[in-house]
């Protein structure tokens, strides 16, 4: 055939998908655009690029190489987002540890994601050192010092986050994966069923995940992500990368609590955010001297069980516009939703909640999903009724 006939990939027509070219592509379209914002502090793209070459570089001096696990437990701050990008960009794997965790369960995802470096945030650094002191090995520790926490909690190492970062090269040369096929992240179930389960994302999947985000959540340029959802969950569902993609803001977040919440979306004018059900509840419920007026409209994407429509009425009256997805750790996060259609608008609240429960239509970037008859995997009728199970 003549279309197979000197039409092999080559370097001007193939590239290996990675989410680490939204930032390369951001910190050089936007380099004064405010990509990261806490507290007090915030970075442009070029400061953010920067911070995370630093980073990598710092890593490549400490020995980390291609496949190598890079461990961080951290809330929702910049030295967890940097973590995102420097640690792919030396070809390492990212696995960000849910804090909840007991450290008998740190312990295991440290053993079994065979770490090299583990990265902890001070809040966390009691259960940290109990569980790396019952590991079988050595590993690097780095401790984040982050200036917005206040509370208790020892350093653990020799070695503070930013200077770590300010022995790295933030010049670093960097290439994207050899093979979009390559590990990019290592998640891990919380084991409520046993021991942790862990999932490995690869660059393609990750690219395409975070597309996926940014054009059913309608992220762009003008967008301000709060991060209400934890960065270990699925990293982030991967608006970690998606946000970076839309050229928008990050707007980090130590705590969801309302009081923190609703100032941060009036005096940054986020338009985004992210959380389970619950938080939703939380924000409806929350005491009327902690709820504070803003006047654009803000995304609110929740996942899992359906909110209550009480619960969806009541943050529509609040300037929220909830939409509704559906996921899990082994398909990077969101993988289906509620695609809205025009003529369900003038429903009344109760109707609106049962037809946003039905998330099961796929993203544009995931290729099928099906509800399938219980033990089997022939699809189910689309009649809203039929129980199975979700492929």
């Amino acid at each position: 055939m003549i279309y197979e006939q000197h039409l092999d990939k080559n370097a001007a027509n193939y590239t290996a998908l990675s989410p680490l070219s939204f930032l390369r592509r951001a910190a050089t379209l936007f380099p004064d655009k405010k990509a990261v914002v806490h507290g007090q502090r915030d970075y442009s793209y070029a400061e953010f690029y920067a911070r995370c070459r630093r980073f990598a570089s710092s890593l490549t001096q400490w020995g980390v190489e291609k496949g190598d696990t890079v461990a961080i437990m951290a809330a929702n701050i910049p030295a967890m987002l940097e973590a995102h990008y420097a640690v792919p960009m030396v070809g390492a794997v990212i696995n960000a540890i849910n804090y909840r965790l007991d450290a008998d369960n740190v312990r295991f995802v440290l053993e079994h994601g065979e770490a090299k470096v583990f990265l902890v945030d001070r809040e966390f650094s009691a259960t940290a050192k109990e569980a790396i002191a019952g590991l079988e090995r050595e590993i690097l520790v780095i401790d984040i010092d982050d200036p917005e926490y206040d509370g208790p909690g020892e350093r653990l190492s020799f070695t503070e986050y930013e200077l770590f970062l300010s022995e790295g090269d933030p010049e670093f040369s960097w290439e994207l994966p050899s093979d979009e096929w390559n590990a990019i992240a290592l998640n891990y179930t919380s084991g409520t069923t046993g021991n942790p389960k862990g999932v490995v994302f690869h660059h393609r999947g990750a690219y395409l995940n975070a597309l996926g985000n940014l054009m059913s959540f309608s992220l762009d340029y003008n967008s301000a992500y709060l991060w209400t959802l934890p960065m270990f969950h699925c990293n982030g569902w991967t608006f970690t990368w998606a946000v970076t993609a839309a050229c928008g803001t990050h707007v980090c977040l130590r705590r969801v609590d309302p009081q923190l919440i609703f100032p941060a979306i009036k005096e940054q004018a986020v338009t985004h955010m992210c959380g389970a059900p619950i938080v939703l509840n939380m924000l409806s419920h929350a005491p009327e001297e902690q709820k504070v007026s803003f006047p654009q409209t803000v995304k609110c994407a929740t996942g899992g069980a359906a909110p209550p429509s009480a619960v969806i009425e009541t943050m529509n009256s609040m300037g929220f516009d909830v939409l509704h997805l559906y996921g899990l750790t082994e398909s990077y996060g969101p993988a289906t939703l509620c695609t809205w259609k025009p003529e369900w608008d003038d429903l009344d609240a109760t109707q609106r909640a049962e037809i946003m429960a039905r998330q099961g239509v796929h993203y544009v970037t995931s290729e099928d999903a099906i509800v399938a008859k219980e033990g089997s995997t022939n699809e189910a009728p689309w009649d809203g009724e039929t129980i199975g199970e979700i492929l």
